[in-house]
């Protein structure tokens, strides 16, 4: 059978964390290994672990090189990708592929895709999805041992990667954040520094939950290790936080008073199952939780990684999907039917609960009722369908949307890639924006000319909406009467083992 050459790669498009562009012709010797991704896709951040390991191991003979291919329009920006390069600790060299050239000249079909070309420069394999690293790891021996007899295998020469280098600001990437009004506490989720920020709701720093290395740690707060957390929900009668500890699999409890960090569920692997299940809180498999939401003793999850929402009853110490079939797509209906893409955000206002659907572009509802029924509020649920329009019900567009808080009758969203606060009747559908111009940037002001940067996470207190403005690392606030932005200053955080000058 005729072997297939791998097409070169473009030299007149954009690289990053390299000083030039890379050619198939000049890695002759090396394997490499493509990875054709994009970084709103959480199935592509469950790999990034392999691509680490698969580098590790063949260092003298594996050369990986990232292939962004956007999905949404936002994803083509090359700053969006150099925060997410930083975002996710990717070191190895990626190649933006505007306009889908290289995805098309492969033949790609899915994010992620691998294809393995070796050191002649002809296609060996493409591969797709999660789970691949074993496949890749066995291909990648044979091929050394093959081109080693046959002599055709050289070692990296390659000088040019230049990692990206972490911006020493007191806060990184925060996705998530909760408000509590009665103790006068804001929970930030320090996510790109792996740690829970206390504050009170005008920005004095109460505490640091976390030692700022990623890992799984429990025990006292100044030694407790996470891996990039997001949601959280505050069980006031226990004086408990619970965090959604997305890089770890699992769901941690923070006992405020006696202030030591325990694990609550999850066993720590990723689970690979996209159907329904249940069990017992620390025997379970988690998949990327996301967002929590507290009723009584039912801990809600949205669980990004299988496509679902979950629940857990906390006096049981039981978890089990709530409602999702592990299908990717917008789907109404009961949970034998009901589909969800990605949902990054969820909160409740007592009568449903609502979710920021991300993949899909949508804000869905599910009532609390037995069985759960899901219904979408606004958007128009597809996949590869989303914009930025105000509007009512399937009329309205959003993209990637990933927070939502309900108060005041409304549920106000995080707009993610459109850099705005939106906010949507959950009974009419009817949808407006609040405030950001759609541009990505750091401006304070007015709502019509304030600007946020792939804003996640939202929090309500005081007639003020707190926003974590994960690219611009910082938390803003939305004065609700008059629609002003502002930063909230919070002057005495420091990087994790770095204190900067009051003045810099």
């Amino acid at each position: 059978m005729a072997r297939l050459r791998a097409p070169e790669l473009p030299q007149n498009l954009p690289w990053l964390n390299c000083d030039r562009p890379l050619s198939l012709k000049a890695l002759r010797g090396q394997i490499v290994l493509l990875d054709f991704w994009t970084y709103g896709c959480i199935n592509c951040l469950h790999v990034i672990p392999d691509l680490h390991y698969l580098a590790e191991q063949y260092t003298e003979h594996l050369t990986i090189i990232g292939v962004h291919t956007a999905k949404f329009d936002h994803e083509q920006n090359l700053d969006s990708i150099r925060q997410a390069i930083l975002r996710y600790g990717i070191t190895h060299p990626v190649v933006v592929d505007r306009d889908r050239t290289l995805w098309d000249q492969y033949a790609i079909r899915a994010y992620p895709t691998f294809v393995l070309i070796d050191p002649q420069g002809y296609i060996v394999s493409s591969v797709s999805g999660e789970g691949r690293r074993f496949v890749l790891d066995r291909l990648i021996q044979h091929l050394i041992s093959e081109h080693a007899g046959k002599g055709t295998l050289s070692p990296s020469s390659i000088r040019e990667i230049v990692p990206p280098q972490p911006s020493l600001t007191a806060l990184a990437f925060p996705g998530k954040i909760l408000a509590d009004e009665p103790s006068d506490t804001l929970f930030i989720a320090d996510t790109g520094h792996h740690r829970i920020i206390m504050t009170t709701l005008a920005g004095t720093l109460k505490a640091t939950i976390g030692n700022g290395l990623t890992g799984w740690q429990d025990g006292d707060w100044n030694s407790t290790q996470f891996a990039s957390p997001q949601g959280m929900a505050l069980d006031s009668s226990r004086n408990l936080l619970y965090v959604a500890d997305a890089g770890n699999h699992r769901i941690r409890q923070i006992d405020l008073s006696q202030q030591v960090v325990t694990t609550l569920a999850g066993n720590g692997l990723q689970s690979r199952s996209l159907f329904p299940y249940g069990g017992k809180a620390l025997d379970i498999e988690l998949n990327s939780p996301w967002d929590l939401t507290l009723l009584g003793n039912q801990l809600y999850i949205a669980m990004a990684g299988s496509h679902q929402i979950w629940v857990m009853d906390l006096a049981e110490r039981r978890l089990q999907t709530l409602i999702g079939t592990g299908a990717e797509f917008c789907v109404d209906g009961t949970p034998d039917v009901a589909a969800f893409a990605q949902p990054h955000g969820l909160t409740t206002d007592r009568l449903e609960l609502f979710v920021a659907d991300s993949e899909t572009s949508t804000i869905r509802a599910i009532t609390l009722s037995e069985p759960p029924i899901a219904r979408t509020v606004c958007g128009q649920g597809e996949l590869y369908v989303f914009g930025d329009r105000d509007g009512i019900g399937s009329s309205v567009q959003l993209q990637h949307c990933a927070g939502v808080v309900a108060t005041q009758g409304k549920v106000f969203i995080a707009d993610t890639y459109n850099h705005k606060i939106k906010h949507v009747n959950p009974v009419t559908g009817e949808c407006h924006t609040l405030a950001g111009t759609g541009t990505a940037g750091a401006q304070d002001g007015a709502g019509a000319i304030a600007q946020f940067s792939e804003p996640s996470g939202l929090a309500y207190a005081h007639h003020q909406l707190y926003v974590a403005d994960t690219n611009n690392h910082a938390i803003r606030c939305i004065d609700l009467d008059s629609l002003t932005v502002t930063i909230l200053s919070i002057p005495s955080l420091c990087p994790p083992g770095v204190c900067l000058p009051a003045n810099l």
